[in-house]
């Protein structure tokens, strides 16, 4: 009790101030001007909002999806608003392949990069789990391997330019979600791997920030038809969270919420679990982030 008394309360109270209480650094679109960014998924809902707000900023497009036709409009579009350049690569993300090597592609292309935003994901439908061992397969190929082939390979140049690594997720990452089990576990691995890279980072002090966002419903044509008599809740607009995204990886923040969550954002946030990691890094031995 007394331990508690003297150390965990005042270190809970820190951290729930922090998360409840600290006030935001201001978003200023020309903090993107020039900047060299990175969209996989971008082809149409909330990836193509995206690149189009970057556009509009005027920084350095590049966009990646399977649909080249989709992406030739999108790049045509970016450069008529106001991108400092914009190109693309089309391929899946369903080959590793293919993810590692257009990183090294879009690096050349555009001469380093500042923001990587993974944001594609495999098609799915939300419905019982019915043992389909090869969905669960790509699921966690496509929505979490893919991303950490990318982002590693995408490290060096992150590092030369101190830039940021933006993760799309979800909901279905932080809560039990039925009907959605392979799609939930990908999204659960993504906030467990780069949690993790991200505290390594911190320790190391290398300073490429990791922006993990949880979304709820969103009104992409994809997420309608997938929960179309079957869930009942109102879809926030896809303009608004791919701009909620893109500040979210301008300002370097750890996490982002953004969809009609109300509440259940700050249950989501869970301090316990951050106070828990935080007290935990004293069993480390520290030599071990330094030298590796």
């Amino acid at each position: 009790m007394a331990c508690m008394k003297n150390y965990l309360l005042p270190i809970l109270g820190i951290f729930l101030a922090y998360y409840y209480y600290s006030a935001d650094e201001e978003f200023k679109p020309e903090m993107l001007q020039g900047k060299k960014v990175i969209v996989t998924g971008a082809s149409k809902g909330i990836g193509k909002e995206m690149a189009y707000h970057l556009a509009k900023m005027g920084a350095h497009v590049m966009v990646t999806a399977r649909s080249e036709e989709a992406l030739k409009k999108i790049v045509s579009d970016c450069l008529k608003y106001g991108a400092a350049s914009a190109h693309y690569i089309a391929g899946t993300m369903e080959d590793m392949t293919f993810a590692e090597q257009f990183i090294a592609k879009a690096g050349n292309i555009l001469g380093g990069l500042d923001m990587l935003i993974l944001n594609h994901i495999t098609s799915a439908t939300m419905e019982p789990f019915a043992g389909d061992i090869h969905f669960v397969r790509r699921s966690m190929e496509v929505n979490y391997i893919s991303y950490v082939v990318m982002s590693m390979a995408a490290l060096p140049m992150l590092k030369q330019s101190n830039g940021s690594i933006v993760v799309v997720s979800s909901m279905a990452g932080k809560m039990a979600s039925p009907l959605v089990a392979p799609y939930s576990a990908s999204k659960f691995a993504l906030d467990g791997f780069f949690s993790s890279i991200r505290t390594e980072y911190s320790v190391a002090k290398v300073n490429v920030s990791i922006t993990l966002c949880i979304l709820g419903l969103i009104d992409t044509d994809s997420a309608m038809k997938a929960v179309s008599g079957v869930l009942n809740a109102e879809a926030a607009p896809k303009e608004d969270c791919a701009l909620e995204i893109i500040k979210g990886g301008a300002l370097r923040q750890e996490e982002v919420y953004y969809g009609k969550l109300g509440w259940a954002s700050h249950l989501l946030k869970n301090p316990g679990r951050r106070i828990l990691e935080f007290l935990s890094l004293r069993n480390y031995n520290m030599e071990k982030f330094i030298n590796n």
